[in-house]
């Protein structure tokens, strides 16, 4: 990664159209002027070029352990674009679960192994998972690889299970109006991405249990403003184009959207009734779990500890040691594509009693230039997302409260590897 070593940004961002203005409160606003570490600092003062935007959700209990929430925004803005990458993978792993317990088909869970069939074009076959300890997939693995290490592949089966039209309308009727999710992460046209495969849900001797069809989308999409970002772009024949990319019918999620998503889980009766999903107990412990787990605990997949370390998808406690805290776990979900980068999280401090949620957004690309792989993920945005992160634990360790929460729902029981499994681990994963 080459360094920065100037923070002005060279790019074109076009919109036919601008609403609002952005949200920033004080009270964030001072917290952040705290940290003196000059590239947060230069960061803040150009937030626009760096089209960063941040919500703090400040968490505070009663006396019988009840959260209230209230949010502090820095440059929140709805209508300011940005890619939302693999944190799609947070709304689509939720309504995987929820399909799944909508359908009422005995044997028919998030454990039961599936075969994904093809009837339309660039559709691709699974009958087989070798990162599985059954060696064969099902829902609830391709989320564990989904929250572990941000796998494609298992966004993409989830894609394809739900459905472009359900994943949509799903998201809209709780509330999620602004959301427009319309592509996997395969290189497909717009049509191809409204096609999804046919898939089989069967038992252990694979006799098959349910069926269900190949789905299309007959739904069409609002679109709106013209979103263009960068000065050039790589296409996929590796040709420079010289113009911005057009990201106006892709993936779309508002980062208050994300925030609420993720509060819906950790806390479902926070939200409005038509904001919750359909989960189980088991549902929400599985999801607790894996939005928490690092992948040196896990067995399956057996992840190589060396390349994706406990701090790998935990952008606001990554730092040079790539450790975590014993008593700190973060339930999260990140992305990160185009020089974009993106962290949803809630933090719990089970030494401390300390607990907020986390959310923002940035755009770190120096020379505008998309599809390069040149962004200054390393540089800028994941030493700005982790001096983001501890200013906000500092100011949570130190803040009074009232009533100290008890954080005993988020103590997961995590796996712990096997010395003896003599397994290959895993080091490369498309993501």
């Amino acid at each position: 990664m080459r360094k920065v070593y100037f923070l002005f940004f060279n790019f074109l961002v076009i919109n036919t159209v601008v609403f609002g203005q952005p949200k920033t409160d004080t009270l964030l606003q001072n917290i952040l002027s705290v940290n003196s570490n000059k590239l947060f600092q230069q960061v803040l003062q150009q937030k626009d070029s760096f089209r960063l935007q941040i919500i703090y959700t400040q968490i505070n209990r009663d006396k019988h352990n009840n959260p209230s929430f209230k949010n502090y925004y820095f440059n929140t803005d709805s209508n300011l674009y940005f890619n939302p990458a693999s944190t799609v993978k947070l709304p689509l792993a939720i309504l995987a679960l929820e399909k799944l317990n909508n359908l009422h088909i005995k044997g028919v869970n998030k454990y039961t192994a599936l075969q994904i069939d093809s009837n339309y074009q660039n559709q691709t076959v699974v009958r087989f998972d070798s990162t599985a300890q059954n060696n064969l997939p099902s829902i609830a693995h391709y989320i564990k690889k989904a929250f572990l290490v941000s796998d494609n592949d298992a966004y993409n089966r989830m894609y394809e299970f739900l459905g472009q039209q359900t994943i949509n309308r799903t998201l809209h009727e709780k509330g999620y109006s602004s959301i427009r999710i319309t592509r996997q992460f395969l290189g497909l046209t717009s049509e191809e991405n409204r096609h999804t495969n046919p898939i089989r849900f069967i038992n252990k001797d694979g006799s098959v249990i349910y069926t269900q069809p190949a789905a299309y989308n007959t739904d069409s999409f609002y679109f709106g403003k013209i979103i263009k970002i960068g000065k050039a772009h790589f296409n996929n024949k590796d040709s420079l184009i010289n113009e911005p990319i057009d990201f106006t019918k892709v993936n779309n999620v508002p980062l208050e959207d994300l925030q609420q998503i993720l509060q819906s889980v950790m806390f479902p009766e926070s939200v409005a009734p038509q904001q919750r999903f359909n989960l189980t107990k088991d549902d929400y412990s599985f999801l607790y779990r894996y939005l928490s787990q690092y992948p040196s605990e896990t067995n399956y997949p057996k992840y190589d500890s060396a390349s994706y370390y406990n701090s790998y998808v935990k952008s606001y406690f990554h730092d040079s040691t790539h450790q975590m805290p014993s008593y700190i776990r973060v339930f999260n979900k990140v992305g990160w594509a185009y020089g974009f980068l993106i962290d949803v999280s809630y933090v719990a401090d089970f030494k401390n009693n300390v607990e907020f949620m986390l959310t923002s957004t940035l755009y770190a690309n120096s020379d505008g230039i998309l599809n390069d792989d040149k962004y200054d993920y390393e540089t800028v945005g994941g030493p700005f997302l982790y001096q983001l992160g501890q200013t906000i634990y500092q100011y949570e360790l130190k803040r009074p409260r009232s009533y100290k929460p008890d954080l005993s729902k988020f103590k997961m029981h995590y796996e712990q590897r096997d010395p003896k499994d003599k397994r290959p681990v895993i080091g490369n994963v498309d993501n």
